[in-house]
């Protein structure tokens, strides 16, 4: 092995990924999702689990990251339990590779697990209608302000602002099915038509039920570490080349525009310090518990103009084949959403990258393996955002 640098500012690469079992588990803990998940990670580093010496965790356990490292049975000297909803994995991974990178941590592994859909059929949990009701949120939730109706007035907005049609918006959730098809971890994967997104029963106006992400159970791991590290890693690294941050708004009064997302500033700041534009990245990773998120993402990443994002997504673009191949283990909406899916978000880039999408793997001109990959994830009803830009080694 060798010997860690105390040199400043190292280059970070992930050099382990994995998931947990995914979809329906109905016979495990959340933990022992994370420990499935951290252990395969480990193996596909092919680095021993001494060299972890940083953990991050969140959505579990009472002093999370403290109780899930006990668990695994680590010690880390530096640790992370950042929690802002669906971008938090994305936050903490830019977390883990500055702290990498200024030598307070050489080898950080990020890890999730949840078993929210066989909790409900269970009976251990139910539903949810909000996140509560104390602070800035006391003056929403006694209206019934749910997160899905959140989302669902921003789509509004961006229909009644730029005349973004459902029709568009359903070929969000068409495509992540047809890019789920070939994924064999994917919970569905029989094709569906624009007609039967719009035919289901409607869950929040504009969304019908094939608008919403789906609820599964699943836990994925995430392995960074330093330079000195890739030589002893068993793959091929994929480098951190940029990331990027931005909070917004909890209150719905406060967001000033509805049809512009936080990551209209992650995804700004997380291309420029990795020196890309969205014209160079071959395949995108972005937060969809909503077709609405996918299409304003993209939108905010610059990967179209704004109130063009209806257009965009309508001309297959979004297909592992596509102009813009998006959400290539077929996302939140058809693979798997067992409740915080960023950390998913990096899994999939990371095995595209390297050419592991097996029947699902994208392919440039010539035979080509992607080169750059970004994943943007969301939190909240659009209230933070991390992006994070990847690249093959």
């Amino acid at each position: 092995m060798s010997s860690p640098s105390t040199t400043q500012h190292r280059k970070v690469a992930v050099v382990g990924v994995a998931l947990s079992d995914t979809g329906r588990v109905d016979d495990v803990t959340p933990y022992a999702l994370h420990a499935q998940a951290a252990r395969r990670a480990l193996a596909d580093s092919g680095l021993d689990r001494s060299v972890v010496d940083g953990f991050g965790s969140a959505g579990i356990g009472t002093l999370a990251p403290v109780e899930v490292a006990e668990y695994l049975g680590l010690r880390p000297t530096w640790v992370d339990s950042t929690a802002v909803g669906g971008a938090t994995w994305e936050v903490m991974a830019a977390h883990a590779a500055d702290a990498i990178a200024a030598g307070h941590a050489n080898a950080v592994l990020l890890v999730y697990g949840s078993t929210a859909r066989a909790d409900i059929k269970a009976g251990r949990r139910t539903s949810n209608l909000s996140f509560g009701a104390r602070g800035p949120l006391q003056f929403e939730v006694p209206y019934g302000h749910t997160l899905i109706s959140k989302y669902a007035m921003a789509a509004r907005r961006h229909m009644h602002q730029f005349g973004t049609t459902v029709e568009q918006l359903a070929e969000v959730a068409v495509q992540a099915r047809a890019n789920a098809a070939t994924n064999p971890d994917a919970m569905f994967r029989d094709p569906i038509t624009v007609d039967d997104v719009l035919s289901g029963p409607m869950i929040a106006d504009p969304f019908t039920k094939l608008h919403c992400c789906i609820r599964s159970d699943g836990g994925c791991a995430v392995l960074l570490a330093a330079e000195e590290y890739v030589p002893d890693a068993a793959k091929s690294p994929v480098w951190v080349l940029g990331s990027g941050m931005s909070v917004s708004h909890t209150t719905m009064s406060e967001w000033e525009d509805f049809t512009v997302s936080p990551a209209a500033t992650s995804g700004r700041l997380a291309f420029e310090r990795a020196g890309v534009r969205p014209a160079d990245v071959d395949v995108a990773e972005i937060y969809d518990a909503f077709t609405y998120m996918t299409l304003v993402t993209l939108e905010d990443l610059g990967f179209c103009a704004k109130g063009e994002g209806g257009a965009f997504v309508s001309k297959g673009r979004l297909l592992r084949d596509g102009e813009l191949p998006v959400n290539t283990d077929g996302g939140g909406l058809s693979a798997c959403h067992p409740g915080m899916r960023g950390l998913f978000l990096l899994v999939e880039a990371v095995r595209q990258l390297r050419g592991e999408g097996g029947a699902g793997q994208v392919w440039k001109s010539g035979g080509r393996l992607p080169e750059v990959g970004v994943v943007s994830g969301t939190g909240g009803w659009f209230c933070s955002s991390g992006t994070v830009v990847l690249g093959r080694g």
